[in-house]
Parts: structure tokens; C-alpha cells; sequence
């Protein structure tokens, strides 16, 4: 049956909203003045998109709230309650069924009751899943593997797994960077209110003594004055410029120029190679686990490490493969690849466990990215101290010298 989006108001009088299976819109209606709500708001799946439209600007929150972007978390625990249903022997119909009532994203609920109306219609979950839209090539393709390997318990089971561990590194990594940034915005708070606040009031009374300022004065003092007065300029110019970079690295030459420039850095490039390298090893890992062919889990593992120089060191892994070299072969040759990698896959395609060598590349550049990341973070904090440190010293410095030379030669 079809899941509708609802708003309307309950027998109390209060605004309430929400989801409701039933098999046409009429039907719906019926079920909920059953319920004691009076409907304002109904429409089915992608049709509450245009249904916004007439609706009015009081259904636009929560036609935005019910399309918001699904959460990697969310679709990790479905995938794992839907492996759980599957293996427990329920047909897949009324395993989607439950599913719908289970999760509490609204978008990921709708998007769930339409795989499961295309599915009693007669698709494979794989094609559902695809006509979807949320779900990755990885994700659909490992379904289809598990679908057609009568597998799909298990396959889902390794997807949940993966999707886990892939929000667990990120939320390590998000943890980690949450004391410098709430550092560098404090020190720019403090700046700010240096130079818009106390350096108008000094640089007046400075003005009013009549007395020639040093030049390290008068440039904190036109500095001061220029970020006062044209801070909507500074803004401007500041949007302008990331708004270019961002089309810059949209197009092929572009993104291709930044990401090769990142790799080439000296901390970050690293820390960005191993990022890539982990996304890209588990995910093969997991794709050739589930069932899928070399050349098609390369092809999709390659999009996932999220650089193009990495990608283009596994296409030429691909070619080779297909002309029949082994895989630790080309991507030894392409030097994009750490000694450990390469040595990893080989002694992987020697002793037929590819995938659990992948695995364990994977664990142990995760295990890296957190130790760096931590270093790193040991590190900007007292960098971060000393820079706003500096910047008060020089502001100071470049008023209180005048004034005491002011001073001394009135004494």
C-alpha cells in the first residue's frame, strides 16, 4: 500500500502530522477521520513536493522536514532491522512493511514505502532500491549481489556494518576537530572585538595629541579602520571567492588540480591519502564480500575514496586486470598506493582472502586517520593560543608604545 504524508489537527485542536498506509487517498482520509484528525494536508511519496506548492507557507516546513536528507545512521539501522526481518524468515513485502513502522526519519519512512510498493508490484528490491534515489550504487549493487546469490540476509548484514563503521570514523574525526574550531572562533571573536571596539577609541585619543605614530601604528590603525568600514566589502569579496573555488572544483580540470595539490601537501595530504585509501579498501572489502565482480567493485569502490588521483590509479588497476595482471600490480606502478597496500593485496590474491586483507588495511588506516587527527589536534591548541596571543600583543604593542613615548616626552 501506498505511504501518504499527512497534516492536519486532532480533537484537541492541535496541529499534528505524519504517515499513514493506506491503498488511495481516500482510503487515507477515512482511516484518519477514524483516528480524530481533521486533514488540511495529504499527499502521497514525491507528490508532496507539488502538494507544498498549494498548500501554502505554513506546509512548507514540513514538506522540507519531511524531504531533509536521510542520516548515514538512520540507513544503518534500517539495514540492519531489515537484515534481522529478512533472516527471521518474513517475506520481504511485509519485511518493508514493518521496516516503514520501525524507522522514525520521515524521509527515509517514505522512501522505504516506496520500495515496498514497488516490490509487491513485482520489482527486486535492487531495482526499487535504485528508482529510490537515496541508495548508492554501493549499496544497491551489493543488494542485487545478495538478491541474486540468496544471500540478501547476509549482504545486508555487511552493509549495516560497513554503513556503521563508516559514521563511527567520521563522528571520531568530528569529535576531534570540535575544541580547534571552537578555539579559532574565539580567538576571532576576540580579534574582532579588539579592532571594532577598543582601537577606534585608542586611535582617537592618539589622533587628538598631535603627535607623529610610528608606522607599525599607523598600518594596525588603517588596518582597524578598513575592517570597520568596509566589512560588508571584506564579506562580499569573502562569499565571492568561495563561491569560486566551490564552481572551480566542480569541473573536471578543476577538482582534478585540487585534489593533486591536497596529496601534495605536507600534513593534510597525507591524512587525506589515508582517508581515501581506508574508504577505498573497505569498501572493496565489502564489495567483493557481497558477491560482486572485481572489475564492477573497483569501478564503484573508486567513487567512494572521493579523489580523482586515486580514482585514476584504479582505473588503470581495472584495465590491467581485465587484460589479466593481478591487482597489486598496477596500483604498485601508480605510486599513489603506500608499500603496505600493495603488499597487503598481493599476499591477499596469493592466498585467495583479498577481501580480509582489505579489511585489515582498512582497520589500520582508520586506526591512523585517529591517531593523526588526535596529534593534530594536540598541536593547534597551543598553536591557536599563541596566534590570538600574538594578535593582542602586536594590537597592544602598536598603542601602548606610542602613548608611553607621548608620555615620557610631555614628562
Amino acid at each position: 500500500m501506498p505511504v501518504y504524508t499527512y497534516r492536519g489537527t486532532n480533537a484537541a485542536g492541535k496541529t499534528t502530522r505524519g504517515f499513514v498506509d493506506a491503498e488511495n487517498l481516500r482510503a487515507a482520509r477515512a482511516k484518519l477521520r477514524r483516528d480524530g484528525v481533521f486533514v488540511t494536508q495529504l499527499a502521497e511519496g514525491g507528490a508532496a513536493r507539488a502538494a507544498r506548492a498549494d498548500a501554502g507557507p505554513a506546509s512548507r516546513s514540513f514538506s522540507l522536514a519531511s524531504w531533509r536528507r536521510i542520516s548515514p545512521m538512520d540507513l544503518a539501522l534500517a539495514t540492519r532491522q531489515l537484515s534481522t526481518l529478512v533472516g527471521a524468515g518474513i517475506p520481504l513485502v511485509e519485511a518493508l512493511a514493518a521496516l516503514t513502522q520501525q524507522v522514525e526519519g520521515a524521509r527515509l519512512k517514505s522512501v522505504i514505502g516506496q520500495v515496498r510498493d514497488r516490490v509487491n508490484q513485482g520489482s527486486s528490491l535492487a531495482d526499487a532500491m535504485a528508482q529510490a534515489g537515496p541508495f548508492s550504487d554501493l549499496y544497491v549493487g551489493m543488494v542485487r549481489a545478495g538478491e541474486t546469490g540468496g544471500a540478501l540476509e547476509t549482504v545486508l548484514e555487511r552493509l549495516a556494518e560497513y554503513l556503521e563503521s563508516q559514521v563511527r570514523l567520521r563522528n571520531k574525526v568530528g569529535s576531534i576537530l570540535i575544541y580547534p574550531a571552537v578555539m579559532f572562533g574565539f580567538a576571532l571573536v576576540v580579534v574582532a572585538a579588539l579592532v571594532v571596539f577598543v582601537l577606534p577609541q585608542i586611535s582617537e585619543l592618539l589622533a587628538s595629541l598631535n603627535q607623529e605614530l610610528p608606522i607599525y601604528t599607523r598600518i594596525v590603525i588603517s588596518g582597524s579602520n578598513f575592517a570597520r568600514d568596509y566589512w560588508w566589502a571584506i564579506a562580499i569579496v569573502a562569499v565571492a571567492l568561495g563561491f569560486g573555488f566551490r564552481a572551480l572544483v566542480r569541473t573536471p580540470s578543476g577538482r582534478a588540480w585540487y585534489d593533486r595539490t591536497r596529496l601534495r601537501l605536507p600534513v593534510v595530504g597525507r591524512v587525506s591519502r589515508t582517508l581515501a585509501i581506508s574508504r577505498f579498501t573497505r569498501t572493496l572489502a565489502t564489495l567483493l564480500a557481497g558477491g560482486i565482480p572485481i572489475v564492477r567493485a573497483l569501478d564503484t569502490a573508486k567513487h567512494v575514496a572521493n579523489n580523482v588521483v586515486i580514482s585514476e590509479a584504479v582505473d588503470a588497476a581495472k584495465e590491467g586486470i581485465t587484460g589479466g595482471a593481478s591487482l597489486a600490480k598496477p596500483l604498485r606502478a601508480s605510486g599513489q598506493f603506500p608499500p603496505l597496500v600493495t603488499h597487503m593485496v598481493e599476499v591477499g590474491e596469493a592466498s585467495g582472502e583479498l577481501e580480509a586483507m582489505l579489511a585489515k588495511v582498512a582497520d589500520t588506516y582508520d586506526e591512523q586517520v585517529e591517531t593523526t587527527m588526535t596529534r593534530l589536534t594536540a598541536l593547534l591548541e597551543p598553536l591557536l593560543i599563541l596566534l590570538m596571543v600574538g594578535i593582542v600583543m602586536v594590537i597592544i604593542s602598536a598603542t601602548l608604545v606610542p602613548l608611553l613615548q607621548i608620555t615620557s616626552s610631555l614628562r
